[in-house]
C-alpha cells in the first residue's frame, strides 16, 4: 500500500505521516505534496488510490484535486482531512464524490485515534468516515431543517454570478417561473425579506442581499465560486 499525503502546511503534513505510520503498518511508502496541483501530479504517477487530502490550500484546492483525480481514477479512496465544516466545503465534496466511492471527511480538531480510525476504515476497509458535525451540516445541505436544497443552491450560485432569471431557467433547464418560485423560498430560508410593516420593506436588493447573507453564514465560498464561474463560461461556451 502507498499512501499520498496533499497538505500545505509542513508540520501538518509531519502530524499525518507519523499518524499514517502508526495506523497503517501495511503501508509502504508515503509520498507528500504541498499543494493541489502537485498531489494530481503525484497521484497520476504513482498511481496513488489512498490519499489524505487537504480542502484549503494556495495553488490548487483539495476539491479541485479530488476532481481530477477522482475523474481519472474513480476508485481512488481519500480522507479529507480539514479545518472546516462549513455548508461550502460538505456541498464541494459531495458534488464530486464517484458513486460507490470510499472517502471520508474528518476535521483537524478530531482526536489522533479518530483519525487512525478513519484511516484505517477508509483505507483497509473501503468504509466512509464522515465526522459528526459534518455529517449534521450534510444533513442540512440535503435540505432538512430549512435547509437549502440542491437547486435552490445552484440559483444562489447563478445569482452570485450575476445571471438573470432567464439565464438561470435556460442553464438549469427549468421555467422561468420555476426559478422565480425557488428564488421566492431561497429569500424565506435565508430571511432576507422585509416584513416588519414599519415602512422600511424594500431597503435592500433582495438578490445582493441574498449573495451577503449566504457568504456570511458560510453557504458559500470564494472556491465554490471560483469553481463555479469556470463551468459557467464553459456553458457559455457551448450555448
Amino acid at each position: 500500500m502507498q499512501i499520498l499525503i496533499v497538505e500545505d502546511d509542513s508540520l501538518h503534513r509531519s502530524y499525518l505521516r507519523d499518524a499514517v505510520n502508526a495506523a497503517l503498518p501495511e503501508c509502504k511508502a508515503i509520498f507528500e505534496a504541498d499543494n493541489g496541483m502537485i498531489g494530481e501530479r503525484m497521484a497520476r504517477d504513482h498511481k496513488s488510490a489512498h490519499i489524505v487530502m487537504d480542502l484549503q490550500m494556495q495553488t490548487r484546492n483539495g476539491i479541485e484535486a479530488a476532481r481530477t483525480i477522482w475523474k481519472e481514477r474513480p476508485d481512488t479512496r481519500i480522507l479529507f482531512w480539514s479545518n472546516y465544516s462549513d455548508e461550502a466545503y460538505v456541498r464541494g465534496v459531495a458534488r464530486i464524490v464517484p458513486d460507490g466511492a470510499a472517502f471520508g471527511y474528518v476535521l483537524k480538531s478530531a482526536s489522533e485515534e479518530r483519525l487512525k480510525l478513519a484511516l484505517r476504515s477508509i483505507f483497509i476497509e473501503a468504509q466512509c468516515v464522515i465526522d459528526r458535525e459534518v455529517r449534521g451540516m450534510q444533513q442540512k445541505s440535503l435540505g432538512q431543517a430549512k435547509g437549502v436544497n440542491d437547486i435552490e443552491y445552484e440559483i444562489l450560485i447563478d445569482v452570485a454570478l450575476g445571471l438573470t432569471d432567464r439565464a438561470i431557467s435556460a442553464r438549469r433547464n427549468i421555467s422561468l417561473r420555476s426559478v422565480q418560485n425557488r428564488l421566492q423560498q431561497l429569500y424565506e430560508k435565508l430571511g432576507v425579506y422585509q416584513t416588519s410593516g414599519d415602512g422600511r420593506d424594500g431597503r435592500f436588493n433582495l438578490r445582493a442581499r441574498a449573495v451577503a447573507v449566504a457568504l456570511m453564514r458560510k453557504l458559500i465560498n470564494y472556491n465554490g465560486l471560483e469553481r463555479s464561474e469556470v463551468e459557467l463560461n464553459e456553458w457559455l461556451d457551448a450555448d
